[in-house]
């Protein structure tokens, strides 16, 4: 049977279940023993084909280059062909109005076709029927009144005039007409990188692929019930290899845990080690013969998918392959909320016993989806500005001086500079894919946090600071700020109270830092050191010295 076609085979056993209803309401028999061979022979068949899809999406990940796939802004899964069942069926997320009236639910199948009508001709006409609408073609939708999404955009004839203000007057509070708030504005203004107003949705040929195998698979689960957690646990591997695709290409680091910014969750690690433990086939080359056990889990498994070597993910002017992380991660987040908006179906047809499964599988693996963005685009972000040419500017400016100074150091413009660059990057790769709202935020929010830290670690090399060396630091910093939240949105500025109570706490006596010392361990054992060092001579005494760094050794520090 394995060579059997996937549609042949669900017509078959969509015949069969409706000949075991035909033979209970003629004769009261369930056909125990035909029901159950067709079980056990489903099963077996569906263990197969399933394996060999695993193989096939396993080379269409290691073949795709990450280009968008241009479907409609109005797509909707339930107009791909295999989804097309749940269209006919009373099910949770078909409105009242297209579900068939309950009459004929109470309706017995003799009594359905008494008047004429064939049950058996139900599906081969549906089939011709099936048409499909969902791509959008040259950059226009079907009636040619909409552009897509993904057409390069660079003409701002159809932005509003407010829009194209280069500020809203914030004496006033004046907000521009149509009651649009100024925050909805500024923020479709600036960190909304999108091509224009249509928001379609972002994935690729093999996330389409990926949706129209569930619904293969729901088919299935829909003509024989019994086999319904077989199914499910299938697709849920669907989505588990997906989404560790996804990470392993493009947001596999050693260094994220080392920078203390919590970039992926305890709940995330689980299940990415999971998915890996469970699915992954990472010992592909091993040729040695092991248990029948060991043999058989892995069958179960897929080797490890490798990006193809057409994705660049290394040059600074494509922003390390931005285009290609934004329409792999939003594709797997879209694909995420395919399988959120199949749940009450999945949970309807789920044996009751095995309804934990299906929670564990929502609540730890497909809510987690959004959370690879942290550590997908912190990549770019630890890249996209040179973070290491603030430290040695910083390294060469002054900081014992003995006058207030009125103007800012060098390295505040350089700094700037970069996030100016960084934007128009930004907005150079939005020509090619729309940058989602969520998507910039958490780009600027790491480049933000990224840079504060930076600047916390570059007063922690100063040697020497004076009282009028700290107030030059305060102002740098305020000049940082003001600056900066012309190019952003983001409120608050991320990590702006790392960096001045870093400073202000130069400023304390001796049992106030101690205090300080203790109550504030998102700081490095260096940051704190430094912070006493300079202290030394102008307000604290050898004596306090040894005490504060006594202090800071017996702490456990590990990061925030």
């Amino acid at each position: 049977m394995s060579n059997f076609k996937y549609d042949d085979f669900i017509f078959v056993l969509d015949i069969i279940s409706r000949l075991v209803q035909v033979g209970e309401e003629f004769c009261g028999s369930k056909s125990e023993v035909l029901q159950d061979s067709i079980r056990k022979q489903s099963v077996n068949y569906f263990k197969n084909y399933h394996r060999t899809r695993l193989e096939e999406l396993r080379m269409f990940l290691e073949n795709e280059t990450w280009e968008l796939c241009p479907v409609k802004s109005s797509f909707s899964i339930l107009q791909l062909h295999e989804f097309k069942f749940m269209a006919q069926s009373r099910s949770p997320t078909v409105s009242p109005s297209k579900q068939p009236a309950l009459e004929t639910e109470d309706l017995t199948l003799f009594e359905q076709y008494r008047n004429g009508g064939n049950p058996f001709e139900i599906q081969a006409n549906n089939k011709d029927d099936e048409t499909e609408d969902v791509l959008a073609s040259n950059g226009y939708e079907s009636d040619e009144q909409e552009k897509s999404a993904y057409q390069e955009y660079d003409s701002d004839s159809d932005v509003p005039e407010e829009l194209k203000r280069d500020y809203v007057d914030e004496q006033t509070g004046d907000a521009p007409v149509k009651s649009v708030s100024r925050e909805t504005l500024r923020s479709r203004k600036r960190s909304d990188y999108c091509l224009n107003k249509v928001n379609a949705p972002i994935l690729t040929n093999t996330t389409l692929n990926v949706i129209r195998l569930v619904g293969k698979y729901m088919q299935m689960m829909n003509i024989l019930k019994p086999i319904a957690f077989d199914v499910i646990h299938f697709m849920s591997q669907l989505f588990d290899y997906y989404m560790y695709a996804i990470y392993t290409f493009f947001g596999r680091n050693n260094t994220f845990e080392s920078t203390g910014l919590g970039l992926s969750s305890s709940r995330l690690r689980t299940t990415l080690n999971r998915i890996q433990e469970s699915l992954i086939d990472l010992d592909v080359s091993s040729d040695v013969a092991g248990t029948l056990t060991a043999v058989e889990e892995r069958k179960e498994k897929v080797p490890m998918p490798h990006l193809s070597h057409l994705v660049v993910l290394t040059s600074s002017n494509s922003l390390y392959g931005l285009a290609e992380r934004v329409v792999a991660t939003e594709s797997l987040v879209f694909l995420a909320e395919q399988f959120e908006f199949l749940q009450s179906h999945l949970d309807a047809v789920m044996p009751p016993a095995k309804k934990p499964f299906l929670q564990q599988f929502y609540s730890q693996t497909v809510s987690t989806a959004s959370e690879l963005r942290k550590p997908i685009y912190w990549i770019v972000a630890a890249k996209a500005i040179d973070y290491e040419q603030m430290l040695l500017l910083m390294a060469n400016m002054k900081w014992d001086v003995k006058e207030i100074m009125s103007q800012h150091n060098i390295y505040v413009d350089s700094l700037l500079k970069e996030f100016e660059q960084f934007n128009k990057r930004m907005n150079e790769v939005s020509k090619r894919v729309r940058i989602p709202l969520p998507v910039s935020n958490i780009l600027w929010e790491h480049c933000i946090r990224l840079a504060n830290r930076t600047i916390v670690e570059g007063y922690a090399n100063v040697k020497k600071c004076s009282n009028e060396g700290r107030a030059l630091m305060q102002l740098d910093f305020q000049q940082f700020l003001m600056k900066l939240e012309k190019l952003t949105d983001i409120r608050p500025i991320p990590d702006k109270e790392f960096v001045e109570t870093y400073i202000k706490a130069y400023y304390l006596t001796e049992n106030d830092m101690e205090r300080w010392i203790k109550e504030h361990r998102e700081y490095s054992t260096k940051q704190l050191t430094n912070l006493v060092n300079v202290c030394l001579g102008s307000h604290i005494n050898k004596k306090a010295k040894q005490k504060l760094l006594a202090a800071i050794d017996d702490l456990d520090r590990p990061k925030r």
